[in-house]
């Protein structure tokens, strides 16, 4: 069984919004770790080990344990250090809040992503109309609140950092208007918030490069079409 004292590894990749999650939570909690980057292209044999079925980053190694999958880290490293609580304590309040941290998974992330790296123009402004609604959603959700968590960061705070994080980029690439102030000024705020919270800051990758990075897959994509 693996205790909180073991050594503590992540591997992932710099620019990704779910590595990044498992950033926050460990800075969050005060743990150390150490962060071994991978090459997708090249999986690395404690990737292939540790991961053996999606063979997919962020895997958190505690001492011979692994656990994968962002959201499912994340409440991993909840229970396992006490300290700066993620989640609340409370059965209902512990339920909603995985409700809304899976619901930006399933109704933003994917379809915020294609709206920009899509071909097919329908596919894309589908996409758009969908990520419009689930951001909507998010909007009524945080009316009133600094953060999802209430005072502090919590699960859904973490799981939203694509949205704070990443969305303003690929949709500055693609010339779109997903989020802005206008549209969602709630959500807005509380963006400019979660980006500015001291541990999301040192756990964020540095913009320029990122949107270099995605600047040049969206070109890729436009000229191959």
């Amino acid at each position: 069984m693996a205790t909180n004292q073991e050594e503590v590894k992540l591997l992932g990749v710099m620019g990704s919004p779910f590595v990044c999650r498992v950033h926050i939570a460990l800075k969050f909690k005060g743990v150390e770790y150490k962060f071994l980057e991978e090459n997708l292209g090249n999986k690395s044999e404690l990737l292939l080990k540790y991961n053996p079925v999606h063979k997919k980053v962020p895997v958190l190694v505690h001492g011979e344990k692994s656990v994968s999958e962002s959201l499912v880290i994340v409440e991993y490293i909840d229970e396992t250090w006490k300290n700066n609580p993620i989640l609340p304590s409370d059965p209902y309040q512990r339920a909603l809040t995985r409700f809304w941290a899976k619901f930006i998974d399933d109704k933003v992330v994917g379809a915020a992503w294609k709206s920009v790296f899509s071909v097919d123009e329908k596919e894309r402004e589908k996409n758009v109309q969908e990520a419009l609604e689930g951001l909507k959603f998010l909007e009524d959700e945080i009316k009133g609140k600094k953060f999802f968590g209430g005072e502090e960061i919590g699960l859904v705070d973490i799981g939203g950092v694509f949205i704070a994080f990443w969305i303003p980029i690929i949709q500055e690439i693609a010339g779109l208007q997903l989020f802005n102030s206008e549209k969602f000024p709630n959500l807005y705020k509380w963006s400019q918030e979660l980006t500015k919270h001291s541990v999301v800051k040192e756990a964020l990758p540095p913009r320029e490069p990122l949107f270099a990075f995605f600047k040049g897959r969206y070109e890729n994509l436009i000229a191959s079409a």
